[in-house]
């Protein structure tokens, strides 16, 4: 560090986090930021804690200063997109399950019978619709796939509540917080709709619907890029300037629990149920049995360009308002001193 920066005083340090599994969430889960920063005298504040609805809105627009985020990657890009000065500085890439449902007498099996059918699409009122924008995808993916055409079905739109940022207990009954969605299906108001993760695969079991397609299958990882993956571990440039040692810090916990998960599939199983909610078994349907071995952080190229395709994807259809540069918007600093230390270290 610089004079200048060892003279800028940080007391609190904020993180968020989305109710999916992340190497951020296992780190808080694990108590490794207290640990890290205690002895510091540095606060460490989760936006989860706090009721206060603007400093919580920073989980989508990132406005706070010292803070971190790791979660969807639609939030993070539209924030970006609108001018917010964030840095990505690791990415995390764990396939989820990516359903597109019809009920069991819909006739509906495969990709090609969705022509001429309705397709059910949410409407959030948060600041960025990313449960919109990922179904969307998620049915676009699909009607390339089976040689169906976007305006050979009908699309209809259906108010949904409002997304919550952080992990949320729950997820339980018909439909979780896909209820609205899967309400307009059982009541045959449309013929699909799209699910995800753990809660997805919990509801297609309990209406025993037809699972149409999993996008999660594709063998192209630039086709299966959504809201889900990768996800982006992004923070303010305030604090990446002024204090790029507790950025390093930060991140170097979050690396650290690709090899702690590793060795602890187990635990790592049951904290990623606790993050989303859901019972063991639909955690392992939705995000694999080797779930504990892609806990990884890196910025590997595959990752990279993934977040490239969505970024494009939404830019093309209207939820950005301005185009940017992803590969700009990465720093690889502290990931790169985070490897000087340990090969230091292990010198």
């Amino acid at each position: 560090m610089t004079e200048k920066q060892q003279n800028i005083t940080v007391d609190t340090l904020w993180y968020t986090r989305c109710s999916v599994p992340t190497p951020l969430g296992l780190a808080s889960q694990l108590g490794w930021f207290d640990k890290e920063f205690g002895a510091d005298g540095i606060t460490i504040k989760t936006l989860q804690d706090t009721i206060d609805p603007a400093v919580r809105e920073s989980h989508y627009d990132h406005h706070l200063q010292n803070s971190f985020r790791q979660g969807g990657n639609v939030p993070a890009i539209w924030t970006r997109a609108n001018g917010t000065e964030t840095r990505v500085i690791g990415l995390n890439w764990v396939d989820e399950s990516q359903l597109i449902l019809a009920l069991p007498d819909s006739g509906i099996k495969t990709p090609e019978d969705l022509r001429g059918r309705r397709i059910g699409l949410p409407v959030h009122n948060n600041t960025i619709d990313h449960g919109r924008a990922g179904a969307l995808r998620g049915f676009l993916v699909t009607l390339e796939q089976g040689g169906v055409g976007e305006k050979e079905v009908e699309w209809l739109d259906f108010s949904a509540p409002a997304h919550r940022s952080g992990p949320q207990p729950g997820g339980r009954g018909t439909g979780g917080g896909y209820a609205v969605l899967i309400q307009a299906l059982l009541n045959r108001k449309v013929d699909a709709v799209f699910v995800k993760g753990s809660r997805g695969v919990q509801v297609a079991h309990e209406i025993r619907a037809n699972i149409v397609n999993d996008i999660r299958n594709h063998p192209d990882p630039l086709v299966r890029a959504n809201n889900g993956a990768p996800r982006p571990i992004t923070v303010d440039r305030h604090i990446l300037e002024h204090r790029p040692d507790l950025v390093a810090r930060f991140l170097a916990r979050v690396v650290a629990i690709g090899d702690w998960a590793a060795s602890h599939p187990a635990e790592t199983v049951a904290y990623i149920a606790r993050e989303t909610g859901s019972d063991e078994k639909w955690v392992k349907q939705a995000y694999g049995e080797d779930l504990h071995q892609h806990q990884y952080t890196d910025l590997n190229e595959t990752a990279i360009k993934g977040l490239e395709v969505y970024k494009n994807f939404l830019y093309q259809r209207g939820f950005l308002k301005s185009d940017f540069d992803v590969r700009a918007w990465i720093d690889p600093n502290p990931l790169a001193e985070i490897a000087r230390f340990s090969a230091r270290k292990a010198a």
